[in-house]
């Protein structure tokens, strides 16, 4: 069950403060993911698409099902505003991603790991990410019999590979095709649940930092006292102060 204490989701919030991007997702797919206990490498080494459904579920426990988004009309400039379910997202992802795939093309039988997290970033930060990204998961690679290295794969071969990943780890590219209202174009724009979710959890983890510093001004509460609340009886004892 993904984390959704408050003092809980403002630690980790306090965490991801000093990180980079790729730190702030690690840190919420483990807030999505507890039971796991902040094991970065396990983390790391599930299918991009699995943490993808992880953040979604994460985003529906932490703040409810739809989620607002805004995207520029790529063809007229004009600001599209839609919503999307959080929980759908989830619930389509979710045990999605395939971790060994077996595939036969031109002569080869080829298995391999769908790519993780951390496969991705290695690759990335080589010359060559393709080839990288083959080294790094491709399991076997056997043609009449006799196994060969992956960088000896033929390229329709590396095209098949790249094909079956994508369809058995869907998630790992979640990609929105919205129609414009006014010129009737479409725009094609991939969806970073973990960006989107940090900045909801800035600005909420920010928002409660303020109702704490009210509430401990007016009643004399430590921080602890006032986490414990739910957000009804804070939002309750707001009021109240507001009204004095």
């Amino acid at each position: 069950m993904a984390i959704t204490q408050a003092a809980d989701v403002l630690a980790t919030w306090e965490s991801g403060l000093a990180q980079a991007a790729a730190g702030r997702a690690l840190l919420l797919h483990g807030a999505a993911r507890p039971e796991l206990g902040g094991d970065r490498e396990r983390l790391l080494a599930l299918p991009v698409g699995e943490r993808e459904a992880d953040l979604f579920a994460l985003r529906r426990a932490l703040f409810g099902e739809r989620m607002q988004v805004r995207l520029e009309c790529a063809a007229c400039g004009a600001d599209m505003e839609f919503e999307l379910d959080a929980g759908e997202f989830a619930r389509t992802l979710a045990g999605r991603g395939e971790p060994l795939v077996r595939i036969a093309e031109d002569g080869w039988e080829i298995e391999f790991r769908v790519p993780g997290v951390a496969d991705l970033t290695a690759a990335a930060r080589t010359a060559d990410p393709r080839r990288a990204l083959l080294a790094r998961c491709v399991v076997n690679a056997v043609r009449d019999g006799e196994t060969a290295p992956p960088d000896m794969l033929p390229a329709a071969v590396q095209r098949r590979i790249a094909e079956a990943a994508e369809a058995a780890d869907p998630g790992g590219d979640v990609t929105l095709d919205v129609a414009c209202p006014d010129c009737g174009e479409a725009t094609r724009a991939e969806l970073d649940i973990a960006s989107y979710l940090w900045t909801e959890l800035d600005a909420w983890a920010r928002d409660l930092l303020l109702d704490v510093h009210l509430l401990a001004t007016a009643y004399g509460w430590s921080e602890p006292e006032i986490l414990a609340l739910s957000p009804l009886r804070r939002r309750y004892y707001l009021e109240l102060c507001a009204d004095v």
